[in-house]
């Protein structure tokens, strides 16, 4: 993984995320049931839990495309965070006719913003994951952690104060996964994240908080984390013993030792 540099600024004031008294069914099964959540303003949120309990349904509850049954979902105020959260998804969803700095340019061009000092800004974000050289290529030349590194320079082309990631980067190998992990904290720093993961290590690298999602309706429970500088080192002792701790809370009961 190549240097970066600075960081975009982050929004002096970015808000909290809050879920108040939601209720949500799928079919005939609850998914969440008068759920009070919040994730803090200006820090990384992680959410781990087992496969179906509603890791990605809570993202798109925040992200108003699904709507609650019943409650609220906003900032601190109640007020709707439309148009002040991007989304980045577990595949990098690149647009394979396209050129790199023509992805990153997607949103702009699609709300009427392609201008010159979006073609600018854009090229300089690309710059700042290490993609400058590629910006004229087609995501089909790029590898699984160029694609993902492009996908975070259009996500921060956004310039929202609230950040969606879901699994973005469980497609790359462990080692780009890491280089990622900490790109994404540089260049992330300071905004509204809530972020979705399988990996245990993923969520003590990045998370200054995370909860664990269980149960049916599924409710959060916080879980104790190490200290330290941030993000943390996956060969720290604290950090090893944390991720044991936390792959026994995910464990089915009749699997504990």
């Amino acid at each position: 993984m190549p240097d970066v540099s600075a960081p975009c600024p982050p929004p002096a004031a970015p808000p909290e995320v809050r879920l108040s008294g939601v209720s949500l069914r799928l079919g005939r099964e609850p998914v969440f049931d008068s759920l009070d959540f919040a994730a803090a303003p200006g820090v990384f949120t992680g959410i781990l839990g087992p496969s179906g309990v509603g890791k990605t349904t809570l993202l798109r509850l925040v992200a108003g495309l699904t709507p609650a049954d019943a409650g609220t979902v906003g900032d601190a105020d109640g007020r709707p965070l439309a148009g002040r959260l991007a989304w980045m998804a577990q595949k990098d969803l690149l647009l394979p006719w396209l050129t790199v700095a023509e992805n990153v340019r997607l949103g702009a061009r699609l709300r009427g913003e392609a201008t010159a000092d979006a073609a600018e800004r854009a090229m300089a974000l690309l710059a700042s994951v290490g993609l400058a050289e590629r910006a004229d290529d087609l995501p089909e030349t790029l590898s699984g952690g160029m694609r993902q590194r492009a996908a975070l320079a259009r996500t921060l082309m956004e310039d929202r104060p609230v950040v969606l990631m879901d699994e973005p980067f469980s497609a790359v190998d462990p080692l780009a996964r890491l280089g990622l992990q900490n790109l994404a904290a540089r260049m992330l720093a300071g905004r509204t994240v809530l972020f979705v993961t399988h990996d245990p290590m993923e969520a003590l690298r990045l998370g200054h908080r995370v909860f664990v999602l269980a149960g049916a309706p599924a409710r959060p429970t916080p879980i104790g984390l190490p200290g330290g500088a941030w993000p943390r080192a996956a060969d720290d002792p604290a950090v090893l013993a944390a991720h044991a701790a936390i792959l026994r809370a995910l464990a089915p009961a009749e699997a504990a030792p």
